[in-house]
């Protein structure tokens, strides 16, 4: 009789994990930090907003969509944020979104491919991230860079290369 129980519970057991459920995660979008920073240039944005599915055992089942309002950008300076504002084409562009189409686990961490979306233009991006697990709660930390004159911003001043970190706490919904 044990001959039969272990196989079918081994098979039962890898069959239920095929399925495996996908946490869903609410962004705190009040408590999201998103910086950045390239030759003279530093600032944030606020007000992230988003849809997590997000295991840390299945990450190849991962999906992040994440959008913010480009004309939340602030620098510190007036003068600089209308600037930021104007190179972003805020007026006519006002979402600045990132769409993974990939999402696998790279030693300690993660590495989210997919698609950034700026100033009308979408182009492959790679968001390196951690992941902290506190139960009901969690943190995501990341770190991409961006190419600003791939997305047509190539006003004076604008810097060569832009790195973006983010930190995004989250709830389980």
């Amino acid at each position: 009789m044990k001959k039969i129980i272990y196989p079918l519970l081994c098979a039962i057991v890898i069959t239920l994990s095929a399925f495996a459920v996908v946490s869903a995660w609410k962004i705190k979008g009040d408590e999201a930090s998103i910086k950045f920073s390239g030759g003279k240039i530093k600032g944030s944005f606020k007000g992230l907003k988003g849809d997590i599915e997000f295991d840390k055992e299945h990450p190849d089942k991962a999906k992040l969509s994440a959008s913010i309002d480009a004309s939340s950008v602030a620098t510190g300076f007036f003068l600089k944020n209308s600037h930021a504002k104007d190179a972003l084409g805020a007026d006519k562009y006002p979402l600045i979104k990132f769409v993974s189409s990939s999402v696998a686990k790279n030693a300690n961490a993660y590495i989210a491919k997919g698609n950034l979306t700026m100033r009308g233009v979408t182009r492959p991006a790679t968001i390196n991230f951690t992941f902290e697990d506190k139960g009901n709660q969690a943190v995501f930390k990341g770190h991409m860079k961006v190419i600003p004159k791939e997305f047509g911003m190539n006003r004076s001043g604008t810097p060569d290369q832009v790195d973006v970190d983010l930190i995004v706490p989250v709830t389980k919904s």
